[in-house]
């Protein structure tokens, strides 16, 4: 090309949790059967969404405005329900018009990110999402900006190194919290949120919450909303009906504006997003259709609370087996249906190996030039068991070595092998 038509921040645009699919698709091609413990999507790993919101989701194809264009915001009774139930919660109230929908929260993160100026940053946190760490590094073509989530005080995140590094970069105007987390499953506390939002209004700061899980934390949790405790100080929440319905396929996100009011910078930066949806029409109409008929029937908050439920006892029985290990700290999720487990300091090795057939080991060794310690360790427990984890320094952007994996199997009998599998990987390849 005699000009040169890549971004400057393509090379940014990282995705393990999906690339590493490819190698484990070598993997079974070898005659290794694979566990796939790499994506959060309910319906893959064998959750049947309830028949009454199959039933919804019929009669409402049956309506003819259901194959229409939706507003570019979405649908007014949508919007509607929405800011209704939120204003319920107390906190900060909001307006139909503080919602604006997207075909999926990874269509809304980028908007947010690519309509921010360049020179403004994001602090997000360590471990990242990679959807976010990604974008957020593409639009500014340098390297994520993060604060530290301490493995070894169950994940808070430390609020002294946030507030060094915002006021060592001037260019941070805004900070993310991921709640539930992903991957660690931590739900952040009331209070901590609250001193998030002070540092945020000392510095002028905005918040962008993804709160895709919110509806996931477990009883008992503290799970409070960003809308709870936000006061005075602008910011977005993120939700989703992906992983609650559960209906991934649908693509169906949607966004909440705060304090738009207090700060006209911040204004004309939230109707750049609007303005660039337009662009873009509108998004998908049946799954905006279908939530409040769904979120609204009586059957659907138990049925999330018994989902819950059953991802918090898989979480105990993990947490039961993999806390004994010594090489590893891992801490009980608190919400949605992920795990970390992070090596100490010393664990990992140049040349720890797990028995791998001939071909397969060649294959995998060519892989992990100049990989992470803790990417080795995935690509072996992948060779030889066919567990496909993810892991934490390349696939979630970390300082720290360690893995993700889901507690989403609905196989109890195989959920236990799996995890027994994983702790006896650990400790062999400790050994070797």
């Amino acid at each position: 090309m005699r000009s040169d038509i890549v971004h400057p921040g393509a090379d940014k645009l990282k995705y393990e949790i999906r690339e590493i699919v490819t190698v484990a698709k070598r993997v079974a091609l070898s005659g290794t059967p694979v566990v796939w413990e790499n994506i959060g999507d309910p319906v893959a790993k064998g959750e049947v969404p309830p028949e009454w919101i199959k039933k919804i989701i019929r009669d409402t194809l049956q309506e003819d405005q259901s194959f229409s264009y939706s507003p570019t915001k979405g649908l007014d009774e949508t919007r509607i329900y929405i800011a209704r139930e939120r204003n319920l919660e107390g906190g900060i109230q909001i307006l139909p018009d503080d919602i604006l929908f997207f075909n999926g929260l990874g269509d809304g993160i980028s908007h947010i990110y690519r309509n921010l100026n360049p020179r403004a940053r994001i602090l997000g946190p360590d471990p990242a999402y990679p959807t976010h760490s990604s974008a957020e590094a593409a639009h500014a073509n340098k390297p994520h900006m993060t604060y530290r989530l301490d493995p070894e005080k169950e994940w808070r995140p430390d609020l002294v190194d946030m507030e060094k590094k915002i006021r060592a970069n001037k260019n941070i105007a805004g900070i993310l919290i991921i709640n539930p987390d992903n991957p660690t499953g931590f739900v952040y506390p009331q209070e901590t949120i609250r001193a998030i939002v002070a540092l945020a209004k000392k510095y002028k700061l905005f918040i962008v919450s993804d709160e895709i899980y919110s509806n996931l934390a477990y009883e008992g949790s503290g799970m409070r909303k960003l809308a709870s405790v936000i006061g005075t100080v602008p910011g977005i929440a993120m939700r989703g009906i992906s992983k609650e319905f559960p209906w991934p396929g649908a693509r169906c996100g949607w966004i909440e504006f705060y304090n738009r009011g207090k700060d006209k910078n911040f204004d004309r930066y939230a109707r750049s997003i609007v303005d660039s949806k337009m662009l873009e029409v509108c998004s998908t109409t049946l799954p905006q259709k279908v939530l409040p008929k769904v979120m609204g029937d009586p059957r659907y908050y138990p049925y999330l609370a018994a989902r819950t439920r059953h991802y918090e006892e898989r979480a105990e029985y993990a947490h039961g087996i993999l806390s004994k290990i010594p090489n590893i700290i891992v801490h009980k999720p608190r919400g949605a249906f992920y795990m970390t487990c992070v090596f100490r300091k010393g664990a990992l090795k140049k040349n720890q190996t797990l028995p791998v057939r001939g071909d397969l080991k060649k294959f995998i060794e060519s892989c992990l030039t100049k990989a992470s310690l803790d990417k080795r360790f995935v690509y072996y427990l992948l060779a030889s068991t066919g567990i496909c984890v993810v892991p934490l320094s390349s696939g979630f952007n970390s300082s720290l070595q360690g893995f993700r994996f889901l507690l989403l199997e609905q196989d109890t009998d195989r959920f236990k092998k799996t995890i027994h599998t994983i702790a006896k990987a650990i400790s062999d390849f400790a050994k070797s």
